[in-house]
């Protein structure tokens, strides 16, 4: 008889001090997955699903890259165990996209022109003041703001 095969997770030294507040996140974002979405605009029922995400991944990267409270063994178990977004992480770390919202806002196949998204214009260039991201919801993520 063949041995049942457990997908047993083994966590990284370091892993109980940020769970809670990932487990946090997590069920925020069940949430925000399962709330009803009458009334709003296909694109903005999926806003707070972008904004959950872009807070894992960001508190992942700010305890890594700024705190160093936690290892690269955990950092990368973070990123291989998808609690945080490896392409957005790694666009932060290049000069002028440290605020980016999403990576949604910086593809132009997805804006009309081949531009990038009216967020990413800094806020002393726009001819609105107050402005939304159709994409994620984002006020303006220009790193010159």
């Amino acid at each position: 008889m063949p041995k049942v095969k457990t997908s047993r997770v083994k966590y990284p030294e370091g892993w109980e001090l940020i769970e809670p507040t990932l487990r946090e996140l997590e069920g925020n974002m069940r949430e925000a997955e399962n709330d009803p979405h009458d009334g709003k605009r296909k694109c903005e029922a999926l806003w707070p699903i972008f904004k959950i995400a872009h807070q894992k991944s960001r508190y992942i990267y700010d305890l890594y890259y700024r705190r160093k409270e936690i290892s690269k063994e955990l950092y990368e178990f973070c990123l291989d165990q998808g609690y945080a977004d490896r392409n957005l992480i790694a666009k932060w770390k290049k000069p002028g996209y440290e605020r980016l919202c999403c990576l949604r806002c910086i593809q132009p196949r997805d804006h009309n022109f081949g531009t990038t998204c009216v967020c990413r214009v800094p806020k002393h260039l726009r001819e609105e003041k107050v402005i939304e991201c159709v994409h994620c919801g984002c006020g303006g993520c220009a790193s010159g703001d």
